[in-house]
């Protein structure tokens, strides 16, 4: 397996994520957000030019694209006005995706009801597949990210659109942080379809709703009303939380997983500091 990070670490301008990724922690690769929140290249709308200019600076620092992360503005899959929106933008991200040479989109698409009668459930189904499908055309991979529902309902969901373009961004942290999700168990579940993984930790502080944790809403927009408090979700830096490692590190082998551990740390009063150890903790437990 391959040691990432998000680039967007710094929150600085992407050349120097990039160079701190490949100079000084001198990591395997790098995920991409689509749009750099402090300027750079923005994958709904560049040019040959600028895709050109950035595949160059990895080549140089001697890292691989691993992914790019399509989480953009606030279109949503669950809801019927503005899921073409959010599926319109989502296929220009894979168009310069593929442009780059690489081959995994990942995205939060929300809660997908356990129940195939949930009015939301259709709908989700419906524009995600049209997504993968067209993913697909591209050589490319639509991977949802784990967390906001069991394992069991991703499988079924993404077995249910049957699309060699539909993957898995598997996210332990969200899993066992928000859905309680056994992460070894989720590994064994999700293995035909794991294309990315996220590096990421964390605490579940009480058992709640990972649909409400997830603010699930109606094909009309409005917020589903649940009567449960949201799970208790806590980030927490690489190591210190519920994700069990050594088993899920194992789990990853045993399915025969190559691919990216992608350092992600979102918070914290030192993310810098924390992303730093993250790497080192991942080398020490690859090794």
């Amino acid at each position: 397996m391959k040691i990432g990070v998000i680039a967007e670490l710094l929150r600085k301008p992407l050349d120097e994520d990039l160079d701190f990724a490949g100079n000084v922690l001198k990591v395997d690769g790098v995920q991409l957000y689509a749009q750099h929140p402090e300027g750079g290249i923005d994958l709904t709308a560049c040019t040959e030019k600028e895709l050109e200019t950035l595949q160059e600076k990895c080549r140089k620092l001697h890292l691989v694209i691993s992914a790019v992360c399509g989480d953009v503005g606030s279109d949503s899959f669950q809801v019927e006005s503005q899921a073409p929106a959010r599926v319109e933008m989502t296929k220009k991200i894979i168009d310069n995706t593929a442009r780059l040479g690489v081959k995994v989109v990942t995205t939060h698409i929300g809660h997908i009801p356990e129940s195939r009668q949930d009015p939301v459930y259709p709908v989700m189904l419906k524009h995600v597949r049209i997504l993968a499908e067209y993913a697909a055309s591209k050589g490319c991979v639509f991977a949802i990210e784990t967390g906001p529902e069991l394992a069991d309902v991703l499988r079924s969901f993404i077995e249910e659109i049957s699309s060699p373009g539909i993957g898995v961004n598997l996210d332990p942290a969200n899993l066992r942080g928000v859905s309680c999700v056994d992460p070894v168990y989720a590994v064994k579940t999700l293995a035909p379809y794991i294309v990315h993984t996220h590096a990421k930790d964390a605490l579940n502080l009480y058992v709640g709703s990972a649909a409400k944790f997830y603010e699930l809403r109606n094909p009309d927009g409005t917020k589903r009303e649940i009567s449960a408090r949201p799970s208790g979700f806590k980030e927490v830096p690489l190591g210190q939380g519920m994700v069990p490692w050594d088993a899920y590190i194992a789990a990853l082998r045993e399915i025969g997983y190559k691919g990216f551990l992608t350092v992600e740390r979102e918070c914290g009063e030192d993310p810098v500091g924390d992303i730093v150890m993250a790497v080192d903790f991942l080398r020490n437990k690859l090794a």
